[in-house]
Formats: structure tokens, C-alpha cells, sequence
């Protein structure tokens, strides 16, 4: 039996061995087991290939404000593994961490003797979620936030009041298809029959997808740029802007996080929020909504670590992820030099990345990190046009401090560290912990 947190993470992790297993049956017969908890949560879905994180945030921080307990489920953590359940923004204690294994643990040993196998890392903790607040009878509302794909991800047991897909991108293709088309129908698997969906995709194809799987389940589609519309865009200390729906407009909402993809992330909150309230699920109002959205960060996402010298943390870790930290930069540090550190996983597209990159740096240097998946930096450097200002350094400590120490000795430099989340997440503990 798990006694103890360590215990408890290191049996969860054990479960990686068995890697991405896609299929529902190993959660359906867990949720059955429990009594399907996932059956007792007031649930908000949220896919997509970026922008998930943020977007979860921003919807929690505008029910919070309103007075609601919201639980959230999310993936992957940045500073604590607790973090990915989390109530208001505060992850579980140890303690429940090792009480909900305790329940956990014997169902997927009895599992594991079945011919469905054991569950997978991911499904583990998707399960110790779901029957954690189904448990709690005081929390509100879930947010869930997929894990990988849709259809066949983990969290597609639940049934939601709404469905959110953020964007379609090529990202995990040899698991959810080549095109765009094969992807974007793997997101709508979400898609629940008379469930709304409110989505930000942009191209064309895809949304022709996620429509048509509207349609077949009879669920009302709202598109950002069709049926809600942002209006006077305008950057400064983070984004300002109004959104126009149907019904409303919401003038002179203000985020602190920077981007107008991050524009995009909480126009969706902002109408799946709208759309519940149309609908008699809550009760909010317009200053909570938007002092809501104005409070919400969310780490790793263009987050400026320091100021002097200028560090920023994005976990850009896929093209479009670049393509919207690149815009980002392109705003919000114009006219500075920029020097880039980068380390990423060697199933992305990195020649991709590393080009856009490198049109931006002034400096660009490649590292590599501990990790399963994680690119080499000869593998990074392979990707690479191989120009004089492109360098690597293995150790990314190492990486990390001659880009403190480059950019200190600049007036007018910025150090910008991106690539993997996983990254990511070592880079900021280190950071937090060094005198910069």
C-alpha cells in the first residue's frame, strides 16, 4: 500500500513505461468501477493544439471571481506535479495526492490482470482527478483540459456543459494524422451531442471539420470571427481589447498576459462563460468578468522572469506555439536584440521552429535537457542553417548562464528561453532559485 507522497509519485510515474495507449475502455471501466464520479462534475472541456493551458485559466479566474469553486485538471505542470489538480488555482496537498492512489492503485492492478492492460500514466491521474471532484461536493464547476488529441484522450469520459477547441496545429502527428483535416477531427471528438462548442480555429479545412461534427450531434457552433468578434486590439503593458457577441459587447477588457494569441484565449473564455450564462448555469457580472481576466497568469507563457536583465520564459514548444511567441516578441520587445535559447523534443518539427527562429535571433543557442524525449543539441544544431550566431551547449545550466551573463552586459538585449514545457519547467525552478 502507498503510504507516502514519494511513493505515490514515483508509482504514478512507473506508468510511463507502458507510454500513450489512445482508447476510452481503460477509463470506462475505472469511471465504472467508482461509481462514475466523472457523471457528478459540472464540467467545462477544453482541446486544442495551443492555448489550452491559458484559456482553462482565464475561464477559472472569471468564475472564481464571481464567487464559484472551479477545479481544474491540467497538463503538464510547471511547478509542482499537485498543480495539475488543482481547486481555485491551489493544487491538492501530499496528503490527498497519496489518499486518492490509495484508491487508485488496487483498481488499475485489477485492471492490469484484464485483457484491456493496465492504465496509462496519464490515465491514472485523469481518474484520481475526475473521482476527486466528484467527491467534492462544494466545487462548482471542473475544467478539463485534454491531455493529447480529444477522441480518444482520457478526459472524453465526461460529458461537459460546453466545449472549447482553441486551435488546430500540426503538432503530435504520428498520433493524431498528417493533415489538417485528420487532426482537426480528432479535437472535435470532443463534441458531445447538444453540447455547445466555441472554438478560435482559424483554418478554413478545419473548421469545416468541427462544424460538420457539430452538426451531427446537434450542438450549437460558435466561431471567433463568425458568431463573436474582437474589436480594437490594442497592445501595451499586456493586451487591451472589446469582443462583440450576438447579444453583447464587451468593451475595454484588459489581460495582463501578452499576445494577441492570448487575445484570441480569452475571447473564447469570455464567450464560453457568456454562453452558460445565457443558458441559466451561472450568474456573472461584468466587472468580474473582466477584473477576472485582467488577474489571470499563467506561467511558462511569455512570462518575464526578470527585468533586469530582461529574461522571458515561453513554452513555445511546436510551430505555431513559435509563430505566436515570435509575433509576441515582435510587439512587446521591438527593437531589442534578442538572444534565444532553445531546447525542444525531437518529435516536433524542428527545422520548422529552429528557421523561424532564426530569423528573429540575434543569438541562438541550442541545449539539451534530461528527458526521454528530448532533442540532442547535434540534433537541434542539424536542424539549423549552422550560421556563426547559432552555438550549443549540452549542460543547459551552463546554457543558461552565459545567456544571463550576454545579456547583462547589454543595453538594450533581451534573453528570450523557450522550446519544451518539460524545459521549461527546469529552467524556472533554477531561475527561482539564482540570484539573476
Amino acid at each position: 500500500m502507498i503510504q507516502t507522497y514519494e511513493e505515490a509519485l514515483s508509482w504514478i510515474h512507473g506508468r510511463l513505461r507502458l507510454g500513450m495507449k489512445p482508447g476510452l475502455a481503460r477509463m470506462e471501466w475505472m469511471m465504472e468501477q467508482l461509481n462514475h464520479p466523472e457523471r457528478k462534475i459540472q464540467a467545462i472541456h477544453v482541446a486544442g493544439t495551443n492555448g489550452k493551458g491559458s484559456t482553462v485559466s482565464y475561464i477559472r479566474n472569471i468564475l472564481q471571481e464571481a464567487g464559484y469553486k472551479v477545479g481544474t485538471f491540467t497538463s503538464p505542470y510547471i511547478e509542482t506535479f499537485n498543480e495539475r489538480i488543482s481547486v481555485n488555482g491551489k493544487p491538492i496537498s501530499n496528503d490527498e495526492i497519496v489518499s486518492l492512489l490509495q484508491v487508485i492503485k488496487p483498481l488499475a492492478e485489477e485492471l492490469e490482470e484484464t485483457e484491456l492492460g493496465g492504465p496509462t500514466e496519464f490515465e491514472v491521474i485523469t481518474a484520481m482527478a475526475l473521482y476527486y471532484f466528484g467527491q467534492a461536493s462544494d466545487i462548482d464547476f471542473v475544467i478539463m483540459e485534454v491531455g493529447l488529441g480529444g477522441r480518444l484522450d482520457s478526459t472524453n469520459v465526461i460529458t461537459p456543459l460546453i466545449s472549447v477547441i482553441t486551435s488546430i496545429g500540426f503538432d503530435h502527428m504520428n498520433i493524431l494524422g498528417d493533415t489538417i483535416e485528420e487532426i482537426a477531427a480528432e479535437k472535435a471528438g470532443i463534441i458531445k451531442w447538444n453540447v455547445p462548442v466555441v472554438t478560435a480555429v482559424e483554418q478554413q479545412k478545419a473548421i469545416e471539420v468541427i462544424s460538420t461534427k457539430a452538426k451531427e450531434e446537434n450542438s450549437l457552433f460558435y466561431q471567433l470571427g463568425l458568431d463573436f468578434f474582437i474589436l480594437d486590439h490594442q497592445s501595451n503593458d499586456g493586451e487591451a481589447f472589446s469582443l462583440k457577441t450576438q447579444t453583447t459587447t464587451f468593451q475595454n477588457l484588459q489581460i495582463s498576459m501578452k499576445g494577441a494569441h492570448q487575445v484570441r484565449n480569452a475571447s473564447l473564455a469570455v464567450m464560453a462563460v457568456h454562453l452558460l450564462q445565457n443558458s441559466g448555469l451561472l450568474q456573472i457580472k461584468g466587472s468580474e468578468l473582466s477584473t477576472g481576466l485582467e488577474k489571470t497568469k499563467w506561467i511558462g507563457r511569455f512570462e518575464e522572469i526578470s527585468k533586469e536583465p530582461l529574461v522571458i520564459l515561453d513554452g513555445a514548444h511546436n510551430p505555431e506555439g513559435i509563430n505566436s511567441l515570435i509575433r509576441t516578441i515582435e510587439v512587446h520587445l521591438k527593437g531589442k536584440d534578442i538572444h534565444i535559447i532553445l531546447s525542444a523534443l525531437s518529435d516536433k518539427k524542428l527545422d520548422t521552429m529552429i528557421g523561424k527562429l532564426e530569423n528573429i535571433a540575434k543569438t541562438l543557442t541550442f541545449t539539451s535537457f534530461d528527458y526521454p524525449r528530448a532533442a540532442s543539441t547535434s540534433e537541434l544544431y542539424e536542424n539549423s542553417s549552422e550560421e556563426e550566431f547559432i552555438h550549443t551547449v549540452d549542460d543547459w545550466r551552463e546554457a543558461v548562464n552565459k545567456g544571463l551573463a550576454r545579456v547583462s552586459l547589454e543595453e538594450n538585449a533581451a534573453l528570450v528561453i523557450t522550446g519544451s514545457l518539460y524545459f521549461i519547467s527546469e529552467v524556472r525552478s533554477y531561475l527561482k532559485h539564482t540570484r539573476i
